[in-house]
């Protein structure tokens, strides 16, 4: 990134966030905040829209919700986070769960009870976590170190990257795959975390603070960015295999004008879609990146599909399906209207979302209706819920895990 593109803030020590500008967001009912990401050089001010202030909903909501039924978790589990930045999210593989939290902590949890197998200090200051696959768990620092652990918790290797590993790296055909704070992708070998190649995405003058991560499907990488651009990347070289327009930026001010791709790309064998904050949601063509449809949406938190929908979870608080056909909009649930929600998840015949009330909600994936709610400890639940064999897992800011069934 150069200088010259980007808006100077000053020299920041890596640690530490030091610009902190609460800005009103045109079109959203609460403030973000604005700071400068971690590093020892001039970037470009982001937005955090993790840091909000307490959420609003009205005392009709209020009255309806606590008319849902409620449920119990299968079990429930703690990693004690005390971060208020890094945005922590489980991982589910071979009958276990796998957990972090900021002080360094990464423990091994049995999916069906919840019970410890064991709990490791990685000696590290954690921002991002965890990701599973090919024997290994996978985490990354605020100092842009990536450190490997096989499944017992042994360490295997630790890497260095250019900055911030903000989500949970991913792995696949012995390729782990980075993103960095920076606007980076690194392409790290699986067995030694050596790096076989590095991708830079495009840098706008204000960017979305976001723990997203990349999809690896079908040898490619995809992954959205900043400006509303979706790319697919060679998971063997880094080579860029096509780019598609999610969303265009709009609109007379920075702020207004911000349309980045925060969250993960969803897809099938044939089709992939992706949503902008500030944008659309749109899907195309997994071969080439021809578009299929779009429609105007905003979302941060992101999508979930099945073999007949598209579900988002929009920024006000909405949960919408549309077809996957041709996006058609199926129905739209907005009895959470005001709160900040999770990318959704689809398990059987529901639709999970957690929200920023530390609840975690259930709907019916035909018509929307919310069925089932359950508290976990009051703080929110900022990352996706993860699937589980049995049912789903998530975990609070505050580190709280939750197992629940389907139902």
């Amino acid at each position: 990134m150069s200088r010259s593109a980007t808006k100077t803030i000053g020299t920041i020590p890596r640690h530490l966030f030091l610009l902190v500008l609460h800005l009103a967001l045109a079109g959203c009912a609460s403030f973000v905040e604005r700071i400068a990401s971690v590093a020892d050089l001039d970037v470009s001010p982001i937005v955090d829209l993790f840091k909000t202030k307490e959420p609003e909903i009205s005392a009709e909501q209020t009255a309806r919700l606590k008319l849902v039924a409620a449920t119990r978790p299968l079990w429930q589990s703690s990693v004690v986070n005390e971060s208020i930045v890094a945005v922590f999210s489980p991982a589910f593989a071979n009958g276990a769960v796998y957990a972090a939290n900021s002080e360094g902590r990464l423990v091994r949890l049995d999916s069906a009870t919840g019970k410890q197998a064991w709990n490791i200090d990685t000696q590290h200051k954690l921002s991002g976590g965890v990701g599973v696959g090919e024997g290994m768990m996978l985490v990354g620092t605020f100092k842009g170190e990536v450190l490997a652990f096989d499944d017992t918790g042994k360490s295997l290797w630790k890497a260095q990257v250019s900055s911030e590993v903000l989500g949970p790296p991913q792995v696949d055909s012995g390729v782990v795959v980075v993103r960095t704070g920076d606007g980076r992708i690194f392409g790290l070998d699986a067995a030694n975390g050596k790096r076989k190649w590095v991708y830079q995405g495009a840098t706008p003058a204000l960017t979305v603070r976001n723990p997203s991560r990349v999809l690896i499907k079908r040898g490619a990488v995809f992954a959205g960015f900043a400006g509303g651009k979706l790319v697919a990347l060679s998971l063997s070289d880094g080579n860029v295999k096509w780019e598609a327009t999610v969303s265009r930026p709009r609109g007379a001010t920075e702020l207004e004008r911000i349309t980045d791709i925060t969250s993960l790309p969803v897809a099938d064998e044939w089709q992939i879609c992706a949503v902008a904050y500030q944008g659309r949601v749109a899907c195309f063509e997994i071969s080439n990146g021809n578009q299929i449809w779009a429609r105007d949406a905003s979302s941060s938190a992101g999508l979930a599909m099945d073999d007949t929908y598209i579900y988002l979870s929009e920024d006000r608080g909405a949960v919408i399906a549309y077809t996957k056909s041709n996006g058609t909009t199926v129905w739209r649930q907005d009895i959470l209207s005001g709160l900040r929600l999770t990318a959704p998840i689809v398990r059987g015949t529901r639709v999970v979302v957690g929200d920023s009330q530390g609840y975690v909600n259930f709907f019916r994936h035909d018509d929307g209706a919310i069925v089932l709610r359950a508290a976990t400890d009051e703080s929110s639940i900022l990352a996706h819920p993860e699937h589980l064999s049995n049912g789903i897992v998530v975990q609070t800011r505050k580190g709280g895990l939750y197992a629940f069934g389907i139902q």
